[in-house]
């Protein structure tokens, strides 16, 4: 017994391999190889409106979206809005701005452990039970999970999700997908397959092509598909929607609920305190946490009393990211407070102004300023692996979600405590810059204890 449970756990880590990839070779076309011109921040350029909310995208074709091999989105789903079940060859990942909601993530070969009758039934008196389940439909489906804001969630490539927006706002969700993960083999073009809906006939005129966000189903012989599901074509016709014009989320008829977990056993069991009884394949697969949230401040990676601070999702925190090779940081900057001049080692760095506004600075390898700009909310820019940038933020201060194209990410800081200046000895920099001894030993103590995150204001040497 105890060989065969070894056996699955060992097929299930080749399954996991294989289903959610690594970082391989990046597959790069001559306008992805990084020739750059000029850096600037930039908001969506396409919109699709929907029944149950809008759906922006940024240009995909532009020069820093290229260079970093990714695409970038911004989903506002309406109260009571569903957003329709899709699959995509990229994984993503996705940051909550905005509101809250339900999502699911649907593995295959996962079973569907949720079943309403069974937790209902704790809940109430056989007889009210029995009276309740009269006439109705017995459901079970696949973990249900509550998001909010600040949540960061990564979807696996292939990976069926829907999302469902119970609150009283907007459900405002952006998110980065990368095309050069190993797991995408087609083109470096966006594309999402799905179950229903599609972008209406209206807005493919105005674009003047062919949308990428269509009803797979819809393509398929009726016939076949009422066989293989063992149900009435009438059933198909439906689920093919040809007349439909709803776009890619809808307005639910009536408010949904779901069966869940409470939310102190969610955290039990993402902490690893919670007792279960689930076999290999359940623990390393079908439970795996997919959503970290890093809107608290008191779990800051990075803190400065005068300058701000950084909440960081990489796979440490999230071991899903191992997979899919991607992190996320939450960062907050004080007014007037800097971020040292810094480069990354691993990945690209792709940056959305959540609130307030700040001066960014970029260079690359050939001392050129490839941006220098002041960026406010809503807008996005790609800080490339290894070009060194700095900001300093506005008298609002400023607040940003930068996605990355690793699930190890690193960074290289030129002042500060930590830098590697400061870690250079004084006969290599009076030489270097030629200055004297006491003028490099300011430069490689002055900000004291701080690193990666500076307070505003000049300082009396």
């Amino acid at each position: 017994m105890a060989s065969y449970k070894f056996l699955l756990a060992l097929f299930l880590s080749i399954l996991i391999s294989s289903a959610i990839g690594e970082r391989g070779p990046l597959r790069l076309s001559a306008e992805q190889q990084c020739r750059l011109q000029r850096l600037r921040a930039v908001e969506p350029t396409q919109q699709i409106e929907s029944e149950g909310g809008r759906t922006e995208l940024w240009d995909e074709n532009q020069d820093q979206f290229q260079c970093a091999g990714v695409v970038a989105m911004r989903n506002n789903i309406r109260p009571n809005g569903l957003s329709l079940p899709n699959y995509h060859p990229a994984p993503r990942l996705v940051y909550i701005e905005q509101g809250q909601g339900y999502i699911s993530i649907t593995f295959p070969g996962c079973a569907e452990t949720y079943e309403a009758y069974k937790v209902q039934r704790t809940r109430e008196s056989e007889e009210s039970w029995e009276k309740k389940q009269k006439g109705s439909v017995r459901d079970l489906h696949q973990k249900v999970h509550r998001i909010r804001r600040g949540d960061i969630i990564a979807i696996p490539a292939g990976a069926a999700h829907w999302c469902y927006n119970d609150g009283n706002e907007e459900l405002v969700a952006v998110s980065i997908n990368d095309l050069n993960h190993q797991s995408n083999q087609l083109d470096q073009k966006f594309r999402a397959f799905y179950f229903a809906g599609g972008v209406p006939k209206s807005a493919q005129q105005q674009q003047g092509e062919q949308s990428p966000f269509q009803n797979i189903i819809r393509a398929f012989d009726s016939q076949l598909l009422a066989e293989a599901y063992n149900v009435p074509e009438e059933i198909v016709k439906r689920m093919q929607g040809v007349e439909e014009e709803r776009g890619l989320s809808i307005i639910v008829r009536e408010r949904m609920s779901f069966i869940r977990p409470e939310e102190e056993q969610e955290q039990e069991q993402e902490q690893g305190t919670g007792q279960s009884s689930d076999n290999g394949l359940e623990e390393t697969y079908c439970s795996m946490k997919f959503k970290t949230n890093i809107e608290n401040r008191r779990k800051a990676d990075i803190y400065s009393r005068e300058a701000g601070n950084v909440i960081v999702a990489d796979k440490n925190k999230l071991p899903i990211l191992q997979y899919i090779d991607l992190s996320a940081e939450k960062g907050t900057l004080y007014p007037n407070a800097l971020i040292s001049p810094n480069w990354a080692m691993h990945g690209h760095t792709i940056v959305y102004v959540t609130r307030g506004d700040a001066q960014v600075e970029i260079v690359n390898h050939n001392g050129r300023t490839m941006m220098n700009d002041r960026v406010n909310k809503g807008s996005m820019f790609v800080i490339p692996q290894y070009y060194t940038s700095t900001a300093r933020a506005g008298n609002n201060g400023f607040e940003w979600v930068a996605f990355k194209t690793t699930g190890s990410p690193m960074r290289s800081p030129l002042a500060g405590y930590t830098s590697v200046i400061r870690a250079m000895p004084l006969q290599v920099l009076t030489n270097a810059y030629q200055i004297s001894p006491n003028q490099a030993q300011g430069l490689k103590v002055n900000r004291g204890g701080q690193s990666f995150l500076l307070s505003s204001g000049k300082r009396q040497y």
